[in-house]
């Protein structure tokens, strides 16, 4: 049987919150409803996603990963950040590489993805992300009545319609983003 999750308005419980997110909850766009997003506390050693799934019962097609991609050109780094289906993994390579503009583009390191969004490692969301930031939705997530991200931290994880992922500064739905997994 699965562990519950209980959901919150999540800004009434910015202590679920990393302080980009909860900075970002606070300024959410006139056009989403704030009261759309919710937060879960979880145990944070389960917040990796197919885990997660498994123990709070949650389809891998309710669950979307946000992976930090990052590239050079003309000796510029540039980050995106990238919503896909947990069904589905980025297509880095081509999709990604092509919007950013670079030659090649790789997943950040850890340390640079953490250190960039004030975010924990495994939680890191679309919701709060640095000023400038390219953020690619993928057009099934965009789709999702409702899709669980991460919160910013492991002990959460936030619950939201794909549009209000969609409708977050700088976002661009992208067509072919999130590839099958093999």
């Amino acid at each position: 049987m699965a562990d519950a999750l209980t959901f919150f308005p999540a800004r009434e419980r910015t202590d679920l919150l990393a302080a980009p997110v909860a900075a970002a909850i606070a300024a959410w766009p006139a056009s989403t409803p704030v009261d759309d997003v919710e937060v879960a506390e979880i145990d944070a050693t389960a917040a990796d996603t197919a885990e997660f799934c498994e123990r709070y019962g949650v389809g891998l097609d309710e669950s979307a990963n946000c992976v930090v991609v990052t590239g050079k050109r003309e000796g510029e780094e540039r980050f995106a950040a990238c919503m896909v289906l947990a069904t589905t993994r980025a297509d880095v390579n081509n999709v990604v590489r092509r919007r950013l503009g670079v030659r090649k583009a790789s997943f950040a390191p850890m340390e640079t993805a953490v250190s960039l969004t004030g975010m924990e490692y495994g939680g890191i969301t679309p919701v709060g992300l640095p000023a400038g930031w390219a953020l690619y939705v993928d057009a099934a997530v965009a789709a999702a009545p409702r899709v669980v991200v991460g919160s910013g931290i492991r002990g959460s994880k936030l619950w939201l319609p794909g549009a209000a992922l969609a409708a977050l500064p700088g976002a661009e739905v992208v067509e072919g983003l999130g590839r099958p997994v093999a």
